[in-house]
Parts: structure tokens; C-alpha cells; sequence
């Protein structure tokens, strides 16, 4: 058996990701990561081509749009956003979420490192929206691991 240790903690985007279980470090190439996201956090709609993705909710409340469904998860749920289908999410709890997902082969842990940058603390990264540039930047490293973005994220209801 092997412990895991933290490996790397990352800003990304405006969140922070810590990378718990490297998909490196073992035969299935597993990845988990936990997350730590603000109110409002929403990816841009996307399609994961290579790789199902699990969620699992440790603190907050997040609504999420996969394929035609979408629904409310609280911390204790879990959810998954399989492969082929467009997904996305919005943080909607006040206080931010902090999640968990699982996916294999670590395409989506290839992404966030080749996005992400070294945290400089515990906290999270200045919120800020990208520029044009640098959303096409984005979406280019996406499809380059198997991630297509194909629209816009979402709007959080209401902080509570």
C-alpha cells in the first residue's frame, strides 16, 4: 500500500487545486484533486472526450448542468459527468466549495498543471476573467488534453 501525500498545490484559474493523488503515480492513471472555489466559480461548458469526471462535494453547494440535467448537490453528494458529455458547474454556496474529482487517465490533471501555477498560500487567486487572449489560449490547451469548451459557463443564482 502506499501513503499519498500532498504533491502540488496549484492556482488555477480562481480556484486553488491540490493535486492529493497524481495520475502518474499509479497503473490506472488515477487522478484526484480537491478544489477550493468561490462564489460564482463556473467553468465554460465543455466536453471531456477522453475521461468521465466525479464529483465529490465536501463543503458548499454547486448546481451543475450535465447533458440536458441539471441539479442542486450539497456536501455528501457525489455525481459524475461522463465522458462525451457537455458538462458544467457554478459554486453557489456564499462561503465557496470545496470539492473532489476523480478522473482517469489524468487528462484533466495534465490541463490544470499546464494551466495552474504554484499557490502562494492557502487562499485563493485574485478573481479575475480572462481576457480574450487568454481564453483562447485556454481552449487550445484544453482540446490539446482531450477538453473541448464549447460555451459559456454559469451564472450563480444568488449568494444566500
Amino acid at each position: 500500500m502506499t501513503k499519498t501525500r500532498k504533491t502540488e498545490t496549484l492556482w488555477f484559474l480562481n480556484t486553488r487545486v491540490e493535486i492529493a493523488i497524481a495520475g502518474n503515480s499509479n497503473q490506472d492513471q488515477l487522478s484526484v484533486l480537491r478544489h477550493w472555489a468561490p462564489f460564482g466559480d463556473s467553468p465554460p461548458l465543455h466536453i471531456h472526450d477522453t475521461e468521465d469526471e466525479v464529483f465529490h462535494l465536501l463543503s458548499g453547494m454547486m448546481r451543475f448542468s450535465i447533458g440536458v440535467e441539471t441539479l442542486t448537490i450539497q456536501a455528501g453528494d457525489t455525481i459524475v459527468a461522463p465522458k462525451g458529455v457537455e458538462h458544467t458547474f457554478c459554486v453557489e454556496s456564499p462561503e465557496g466549495a470545496h470539492f473532489m474529482t476523480v478522473t482517469s487517465p489524468g487528462d484533466f490533471e495534465k490541463m490544470v498543471r499546464e494551466v495552474g501555477r504554484p499557490a502562494e498560500n492557502d487562499g485563493l487567486p485574485e478573481a479575475k476573467h480572462p481576457t480574450e487572449e487568454e481564453a483562447a489560449a485556454l481552449g487550445a490547451i484544453c482540446a490539446s488534453h482531450g477538453i473541448r469548451l464549447i460555451g459559456p459557463p454559469l451564472e450563480p443564482r444568488a449568494a444566500a
